[in-house]
């Protein structure tokens, strides 16, 4: 597997048109219920930023990448939920996690309109609030109000710590070509295994619910 992640590293890295639009993949994916547990997207975009430093890609794209695939997901998800109301709810797939759905509601409900923000920096609920919040009759424009501003706040959360590292590589001394692919595909690793532990707790708080597809 890491042979492959090299190969998918080395070529992002060296493709910047492809990385921007993975990265705005990544934060889309990770907006829309269900597939934002299923895609550690914050990891990928994290790992990429770290080629920010060196020069293969430039922040200005980064950040607007990450931002409107965060919003173009969110807004996805709560017009969803805006247009089907409750019912979209117990659907498939998402009757198949009622303890999640049931968690998220209790959130949106614990926090009201400021759920919305919360729920950008706290997965598993950035996948599901926003539905939520549309299929509990939230109005678009006190949605959009605060969904943006947190975007706004989130990416440069996401991608920071990502362009830090890469700094500290090239503080170091080291070269673009020497850490890019230890160092992001590291940063993957970590990623994907904190990622993976958070998806087998929510399943397993999820009586009977079959493995994400």
């Amino acid at each position: 597997m890491s042979h492959y992640l090299d190969l998918a590293v080395a070529f992002v890295s060296s493709h910047g048109t492809a990385a921007y639009l993975a990265i705005f993949l990544s934060a889309f994916l990770e907006a829309v219920p269900l597939a934002g547990s299923i895609v550690p997207g914050s990891t990928v975009i994290m790992a990429l930023s770290a080629l920010v430093p060196s020069g293969n890609l430039k922040l200005a794209p980064v950040l607007i990448a990450a931002i409107a695939g965060a919003t173009s997901g969110d807004g996805l998800a709560y017009g969803l939920g805006h247009s089907q109301k409750r019912r979209v709810l117990s659907l498939w797939p998402m009757s198949r996690y009622p303890v999640v759905i049931a968690d998220s509601e209790r959130f949106f409900h614990r926090h009201g309109a400021l759920a919305v923000f919360f729920a950008r920096f706290v997965p598993p609920f950035r996948a599901f609030v926003p539905i939520t919040a549309g299929a509990l009759g939230m109005p678009p424009a006190k949605f959009f109000a605060i969904e943006v501003p947190a975007v706004l706040v989130w990416a440069p959360a996401m991608i920071l710590p990502g362009v830090l590292a890469g700094s500290a590589a090239e503080q170091w001394g080291a070269k673009a070509e020497h850490y890019a692919l230890p160092l992001v595909g590291g940063l993957l690793v970590i990623g994907v295994a904190f990622w993976a532990f958070r998806t087998w707790r929510v399943r397993r708080r999820t009586p009977g619910a079959a493995p994400y597809e």
